[in-house]
């Protein structure tokens, strides 16, 4: 196993980013693409599974005609398109999760990272990917009041200029204090089909949002609309997993309420209390809780896939 951090001995790289040619093709020629982040394969599923995810996130989109974006930093280079061996090093090595304030630091280090929502998000409205597949937003953290704890995906999201298709965000977190922050952003959101914003393992949360779109080319359209207005920011679609796929709600609620339990009894405190709460989860739950992990990303993948080519045709059409 690599080690982590790959350092080079070759000066801090010149160029922004990188676009693999596949997905430098697909943009030139308005085809559809779809970025995916790194950091659900890298910290998010266990090995070996998490690489034949990634390999099914991606042919999922490549079956539906829509060209992958995989993004994530290797050897201190932001790359947007990742090759087999890219997929690879994500799922088997171990590397840093990297946000966007993390980017400039692994330039200069020649260091690999796998990209969060934040800095996936960056990447893709940098390099023109408009649309982006992840599982869960990052939020604020229960008892942000005090610590101050919020997820740099909700203000990566508000100058992205991409939409992001999620289940909502983890029932870990303030579910109403983010909905609150992503309308102080300016950030629109829609419910895909829904005015009942989902909580990732569970299709809904009992907090109402106020649009609902029926269709992939509705998206598009609200994409539009945001474009000539030139409002900048991005767009999130809460995709709620199908009720028959979600976690078993009771079970749920046990699990988290054990949880919280645990960590108040060993004392965790501050910004180390999700990520305490999420592995105690996976362990708790016998694994349940990754199968439904894997279920809505590939759920919000196929939707994002039919956004991309909503997209394009409009595009198309408009040219």
């Amino acid at each position: 196993m690599a080690a982590t951090n790959h350092q080079t001995e070759a000066p801090a790289q010149t160029e922004a980013f990188r676009v693999s040619d596949e997905v430098a093709e697909a943009l030139a020629a308005g085809r559809p693409v779809v970025a995916l982040e790194s950091t659900i394969i890298s910290h998010g599923l266990p090995r070996p599974r998490n690489l034949e995810a990634a390999r099914e996130f991606e042919a999922i989109l490549r079956d539906a005609g829509v060209t992958p974006a995989t993004i994530a930093v290797l050897d201190g280079i932001p790359r947007i398109g990742l090759d087999d061996e890219g997929v690879r090093r994500i799922a088997e090595e171990d590397m840093t999760k990297a946000s966007v304030r993390d980017l400039p630091i692994l330039s200069a280090k020649g260091a690999s990272g796998a990209t969060t929502v934040a800095a996936t998000a960056y990447l893709a409205g940098r390099a023109g990917v408009r649309v982006f597949a992840t599982g869960g937003l990052g939020g604020v953290h229960r008892g942000a009041s005090d610590t101050f704890d919020e997820s740099a995906d909700l203000s990566a999201l508000a100058l992205s200029g991409v939409t992001v298709v999620s289940a909502g965000v983890k029932s870990v977190l303030d579910i109403p204090a983010t909905l609150e922050r992503l309308e102080t952003l300016s950030v629109p959101v829609v419910g895909y089909r829904t005015t009942d914003f989902p909580s990732f393992w569970l299709s809904t949360s009992g907090y109402t949002i106020d649009w609902s779109v029926e269709d992939t080319d509705e998206i598009a359209r609200v994409m539009r609309g945001q474009d000539l207005l030139g409002h900048g920011q991005g767009i999130v679609v809460a995709n709620p997993l199908p009720a028959e796929l979600q976690w078993d709600p009771a079970e749920h609620d046990r699990v988290l309420a054990t949880a919280f339990a645990a960590a108040d009894a060993a004392g965790v405190s501050g910004k180390a209390v999700t990520p305490f709460l999420l592995g105690f989860i996976v362990e708790e739950s016998g694994g349940r809780s990754l199968e439904v992990n894997l279920d809505i990303a590939r759920n919000n993948v196929r939707l994002a896939g039919g956004i991309a080519l909503s997209w394009s045709a409009l595009n198309s059409a408009a040219a």
